[in-house]
């Protein structure tokens, strides 16, 4: 799904003309996008969460040659897929949303008796075979 057809079937879900839906999603990437970009994280429950990463310079190895090399520091951006996100993909079943759970009062348990020690069972040796008997070798 590319740009176009996510704002028409956006549109029509939300029962708003193509413009409107334009406006949404570019105000909400913008949005996003100027949150990350001051290094704060964005965390949108139940499908991703997007963050700024610093990375240090370092010293790196080519791995044709094995010559020493230095890597400049940079940023970059994370985007992590959260669980509901992922099971939905993997499962090919979109997440619904569940009601939240009514909190039931907690049942007392009743109280348990020790439990009775039990002996180890004996150990028995184990069963030994006859030992062979040799034979003396016959000579001729």
């Amino acid at each position: 799904m590319n740009r176009s057809q996510l704002l028409n079937a956006f549109a029509e879900r939300n029962d708003m003309s193509r413009k409107e839906a334009d406006a949404v999603v570019t105000s909400l990437v913008d949005l996003i996008t100027e949150t990350v970009s001051r290094g704060e994280d964005v965390a949108i429950s139940g499908f991703a969460k997007f963050r700024r990463i610093d990375r240090p310079a370092r010293w790196a190895r080519n791995p044709a040659t094995g010559e020493q090399v230095r890597v400049a520091a940079k940023r970059v951006a994370r985007i992590t897929p959260l669980k509901a996100f992922k099971d939905s993909v993997l499962t090919g079943k979109t997440a619904k949303k569940a009601a939240p759970a009514k909190k039931k009062a907690a049942k007392k348990a009743p109280a348990r008796k020790p439990a009775a020690k039990k002996k180890a069972p004996a150990r028995k040796a184990p069963a030994r075979k006859p030992a062979a008997k040799k034979k003396a070798a016959k000579r001729r």
